[in-house]
């Protein structure tokens, strides 16, 4: 959005999306015109564009709701940039104010823990090169993410060997320092040896050479960074340890070249505190740098599974390409112990293949021609050709990646607070600092000056804002790679924190409880008749079907290996049965009212068929020549792990309840087998949204777990949407949350990964502001009226840097997190 300022008035240029007549632009224009701060709008139907001159204080946010609630929304893009230089959450909102300020920047997220930046933008009108020009002008560097497939890697390696160079140098400088002031006042021999050979002004004289080294030199990254920050009114982390460190070598130099300067008893020098301050906070960065680097650990896996060629058949040749020259519909071979380089349907062969990079699941599974492979996964003991379905960006592995990408870079609710804390707390403490200087030089104990000094230094350099910014996105960096890792894929990060505080969870029953797929669970036969013929006759008939129930009764029939008779005379009645000849009799199979309706008794098979119903099943009579014969029962069985899955949901404290179109008896029946709270039977499809709404108004927050097909609208009106078993059909666009297994007991991983993360947060914040709300006030020299205690500016650096190394490490400790199942 280019902002040409005539008369306080901007201009906004949009691209629009679902105009298609003369109307629509009426519409458009009319539903511009009508948001308050719009002057005048042109929409033009051929450029599908709009033009929008509205005053200078007209949010774009205002604009764009008007053109989404009209139909025709103004199209926007997404863009990801990596950051360099940022190191404390004060940064992040500096970033973050630098590019909204941008006309076409619609929002900017900046996430510290990733060094990334994610700009949503209005489609042309604004350039990577102008976004990274105001990042540059905020003080730090950026390059749009993935112009180098390595950049992220190799930046953060590039940082983590510079820190490392700094640290050793202003390790080798400080130490002197350190031993020529702190050694003479440890060891009094020491000290009247360094006395008598180098005298007090040379002493001080190498001191102040080695220190102006150290600031000068691996140091100078705080004064490059926090004093124009400082002269343009933002200062940052930066800004503080510049400002400390300047302020102990400045008194020092002055006591050391203009003595006459200061009041008798002041003068003291400070060298060492400057030297040590910049080490100790280069040692806390390195160790940060570090321990940042293993966060995203969890992508640099999942980008690490992709194979790096593919064996293909063309034109009758076969030859090794690179992954990027696949197209779809390639023949692709893949032998034993090869990771599968794309997505596929097998044509040929039979193998066993390792999936647990996509599912968690240890058990290799089997394929055979007609199953679906992906990328990345290991095919583990016979040659398969497969022919390729999705390449590149399409493939479920890019998805993925894609996925796990975008919930790191999320900002919980919870980060609110840590923004509205750190938007104030550089300035906060700089004023305190200055506070603390003014009154130690009036109320303090001579020498005044030096009190004054050491504590504002001490206040300056032990405030942290570096463990506020890295407390939130660490944990969901580490948290959500982790997930990914169990087969659990937060599609939006926001539902790890609102996954944690849901009450009820709502099953779709179908597919989800159940396998989706009925099965013949029982077939009693009266007395003297052969069950295995009498199941060929039946399973003949029904072959003739299409209804699910009959397909289960042939595949029971497969699975025994019977062979199936041949039929005659078949006809089928609508709702009730089929009847049909086969080796010389007359079979009629159906429901209880079919059979009656012929006259036919049901016997003591009635009883059967009612104690089978109230299992949930549904069972169907046979009649052979006339005569009640049989009964046979089919059900939709219950998924592997449901029962398990729902004791986990109520040791969590959940309610669970079951959403069917089933009868309520089946339903009921289920519900009993599993443990169920709640049920809500007979619910049409276009009724399950209308379900999740009375059990959110009877429980509170809600989840909704379904399989992801039929289910999309209760999905998205849930609190957390869940879907799964997607398998392959990783991009389902109405869930929250994606589980890569066909298996009930993910859902529980979900939950207690959430909740892990969260109370990793937890731990962090409370660390950060516990951290300042305790170590400021003793840098101030609050306890030294009553025990004389001050905190000296070193130990301040010191306890500055393990800090944000505690908060990394204590989110790190999320990658070891086990899975339930």
């Amino acid at each position: 959005m280019t902002a040409n300022h005539h008369q306080a008035n901007k201009e906004l240029h949009l691209q629009l999306s679902g105009l298609s007549c003369a109307s629509c632009v009426k519409r458009a224009e009319k539903a511009l015109t009508d948001t308050p701060g719009v002057h005048s709008a042109t929409v033009n139907l051929a450029s599908e564009s709009a033009s929008v001159t509205a005053d200078a204080d007209t949010g774009l946010s205002e604009v764009l709701q008007a053109l989404q609630n009209a139909g025709y929304p103004a199209r926007t893009e997404m863009m990801t940039l990596d950051l360099f230089g940022m190191n404390c959450a004060s940064c992040v909102a500096k970033v973050e104010t630098a590019l909204q300020q941008l006309g076409g920047v619609i929002s900017a997220r900046v996430n510290l823990a990733s060094e990334q930046a994610r700009i949503e933008i209005l489609e042309g009108e604004t350039t990577a090169q102008q976004l990274i020009s105001a990042v540059r002008e905020a003080g730090y560097d950026a390059k749009v993410h993935g112009s180098d497939a390595t950049a992220g890697t190799d930046h953060k390696q590039q940082e983590q060997q510079s820190l490392k160079r700094s640290l050793w140098l202003a390790a080798l400088l400080t130490l002197p320092v350190f031993i020529m002031e702190m050694g003479g006042h440890l060891i009094a021999p020491f000290g009247h040896w360094l006395m008598e050979s180098l005298g007090q002004g040379t002493n001080w004289t190498i001191q102040f050479i080695l220190t102006t080294a150290v600031l000068a030199l691996p140091g100078r990254r705080f004064f490059r960074i926090g004093f124009p920050a400082l002269i343009k009114g933002s200062p940052d982390m930066n800004s503080l340890v510049a400002l400390g460190t300047s302020a102990a070598w400045l008194f020092s130099s002055v006591a050391l070249f203009l003595p006459q300067l200061l009041p008798a008893g002041t003068r003291h020098v400070y060298f060492e505190a400057a030297a040590v301050i910049v080490t100790l906070i280069l040692l806390g960065r390195y160790l940060e740098a570090r321990a940042k680097g293993r966060t995203g650990d969890a992508i640099k896996r999942l980008i690490g599974m992709q194979a790096k060629t593919a064996r293909v058949k063309r034109n009758g040749e076969v030859k090794d390409i690179a992954l990027e020259e696949l197209v779809k519909d390639d023949q692709v071979i893949v032998r034993p112990g090869e990771r599968i380089p794309v997505d596929g349907d097998v044509n040929e062969g039979s193998s066993w293949v390792d999936e647990s990079m996509l599912t968690g699941e240890p058990v290799p599974v089997e394929k055979h021609p007609g199953d679906q492979v992906v990328g990345g996964t290991v095919n583990k003991n016979s040659v398969l050709t497969l022919t390729a379905t999705k390449v590149g960006a399409d493939s479920v592995l890019a998805q993925i990646i894609r996925m796990v990408e975008q919930a790191q870079g999320t900002r919980l609710p919870v980060q609110a607070l840590v923004d509205k804390v750190t938007s104030v707390f550089v300035p906060v403490v700089m004023l305190t600092a200055l506070l603390t200087f003014a009154l130690w030089l009036w109320l303090g104990p001579d020498p005044a000056l030096t009190f004054a000094l050491v504590n504002a230094v001490a206040v300056l350099i032990i405030a942290c804002p570096c463990a506020m910014g890295l407390a939130t996105p660490v944990s969901i960096m580490v948290g959500t790679g982790r997930a990914a890792e169990n087969g659990v894929l937060f599609r939006k990060g926001e539902a790890l924190q609102t996954l944690r505080s849901a009450s009820v969870i709502a099953l779709d029953k179908t597919g989800t409880l159940t396998k989706g797929k009925p099965e013949m669970t029982d077939f009693e036969v009266a007395q003297g008749m052969d069950e295995n013929t009498l199941l060929a006759m039946v399973a003949a008939i029904e072959d003739n079907s299409e209804h699910p129930i009959a397909e289960a009764i042939v595949r029971a029939a497969k699975k025994r290996e019977l062979s199936l008779p041949p039929i005659s005379d078949f006809n089928t009645h609508a709702g009730m049965g089929v009847q049909a000849q086969t080796q010389g009799h007359r079979l009629e199979i159906g429901a209880d009212r079919y059979l009656q309706k012929l006259g036919y008794e049901l016997g003591t098979f009635e009883d059967s068929a009612t104690k089978l119903a109230g299992e949930g099943k549904t069972p169907l009579y046979v009649a052979l020549d006339g005569k009640t014969v049989a009964v046979i029962a089919v059900a939709d069985t219950l998924r592997e792990g449901s029962v398990e899955a729902v004791k986990a949901f109520h040791h969590l404290g959940l309610k669970v309840a079951m959403v069917t179109g089933d009868n309520c008896r089946t339903a009921e029946a289920i519900a009993r087998k599993l443990g169920i709270d709640d049920v809500m039977a007979e619910v049409m499809p276009d009724g399950k949204v209308e379900a999740v709404k009375q059990l959110r108004q009877r429980y509170g927050q809600l989840a909704f777990v379904g399989d992801g097909i039929n289910d999309a609208p209760a999905l998205a009106e849930a609190d957390v949407g869940i879907a799964v078993g997607t398998g392959t059909d990783v991009a389902i666009e109405s869930a929250d949350v994606v589980l890569m297994r066909d298996d009930l007991r993910g859902v529980v991983n979900a939950f207690a990964i959430s909740r892990a993360t969260l109370r990793n947060i937890r731990q962090n914040l409370f660390w950060a502001f516990a951290y300042n709300a305790v170590l400021i006030p003793v840098a101030t020299g609050l306890l030294f009226p009553w025990f004389g205690i001050l905190l000296s500016p070193m130990l301040a650096a010191g306890a500055m840097a393990l800090s944000s190394v505690f908060v990394l490490t204590n989110a790190l400790r999320l990658r070891g997190f086990k899975s339930q199942y």
